[in-house]
């Protein structure tokens, strides 16, 4: 078009094809705004964004099949080149927040950790950590899912930490305490040794009123030394509802009542859910690769259905994809 001088004024259209939690329409103004444009004849930039008229619809709205959640009317050829990475980045971010909004939902109003930074390219976590905090999921495990909305990562004792110490989780617990900023909270992992409630009864011991909880984290082909004698009328391995009741009741009787626990390993909206029916006492979900599954598709696609003839607007587009008008939309300004 450039080569041959067309440069025609359009109207594109952007949905989706699921019920979803909109999120990316940051992202996609921030490409539009910078990047739109084109060279003319001289080699000269022409930047694009102020002859553009974008409406859109906000990060975390929820959106329906085929709603139209942005709309960009302007010359085609200052924004043509940009359709591929504002759409990815409303895929991207879309099916984190609407995973994340599922799993929040399921957690019942309990804290709900995005820890899956370790299941993804570095690069993402940013992006990510805002898609995820758009939809409630407030706890992240790396500053920079946090980036974004300002705050910082959180974390738990790994077992490497504990590993390092010889397998001494008390230990490892103590250091960790000594080391971090006095207002980050001491969490502590107690399934080292596959023996959660006699672990959290001994790093509660040592470390008091500093010790902010306990993370179950054991793993789906283990069972828990404190099941052993409880096996046989439910399933064993991993963190399970009884293993969760076993070390709450611990905790209880022995006067650390303010310990919270938190719950990770395998965790998605329905073992969530199942967890909350079953009302077991689980204070926080951590919650990993879970944020990135799911059977729904997010893929934006974006269409000409409009373009501008002597000054007024005529229908044009592909069959079966005619414009969809929403009232829901707001202008985009500055």
């Amino acid at each position: 078009m450039e080569r041959d001088g067309y440069d025609p004024r359009v109207r594109m259209q952007v949905f989706q094809r699921s019920k979803a939690v909109l999120c990316g329409i940051d992202e996609a103004l921030a490409i539009l705004r910078l990047c739109s444009g084109t060279y003319g004849p001289g080699g000269d930039w022409r930047d694009g964004w102020n002859e553009l008229n974008v409406r859109a619809l906000h990060d975390g709205d929820e959106i329906a099949p085929f709603e139209t959640i942005m709309t960009i009317e302007g010359n085609y050829t200052l924004f043509a080149h940009l359709e591929t990475p504002y759409l990815g980045v409303l895929s991207r971010r879309t099916r984190i927040a609407t995973n994340a909004r599922e799993i929040v939902s399921a957690a019942n109003g309990k804290e709900v950790l995005f820890f899956p930074a370790r299941f993804d390219h570095h690069q993402m976590q940013t992006g990510d950590g805002y898609a995820a905090y758009i939809s409630g999921a407030l706890g992240v495990s790396t500053d920079a899912n946090a980036e974004w909305w300002g705050s910082r990562g959180m974390g738990t004792v790994p077992h490497a930490l504990i590993a390092a110490y010889g397998g001494n989780t008390v230990l490892a617990t103590q250091k960790f305490a000594q080391y971090i900023a006095p207002d980050v909270h001491v969490i502590s992992l107690v399934d080292f040794d596959n023996d959660c409630v006699a672990t959290s009864l001994a790093v509660a011991k040592a470390l008091g009123k500093r010790l902010w909880g306990v993370r179950l984290d054991t793993a789906g082909t283990l069972v828990d030394r404190s099941l052993w004698s409880q096996m046989g009328t439910f399933p064993p391995t991993g963190v399970v509802p009884q293993l969760v009741r076993n070390v709450r009741e611990a905790l209880d009787a022995h006067g650390y009542d303010y310990v919270k626990i938190v719950a990770s390993g395998g965790f998605d909206a329905r073992k969530i859910r199942q967890f909350e029916e079953e009302d077991v006492p689980v204070d926080a979900f951590a919650v990993g690769s879970a944020f990135f599954e799911g059977t729904g598709r997010f893929d934006f696609t974006a269409d000409i259905v409009a373009v501008e003839r002597d000054g007024a607007w005529v229908e044009c587009h592909k069959v079966g994809r005619p414009e969809r008008p929403n009232p829901r939309l707001s202008p985009v300004l500055g």
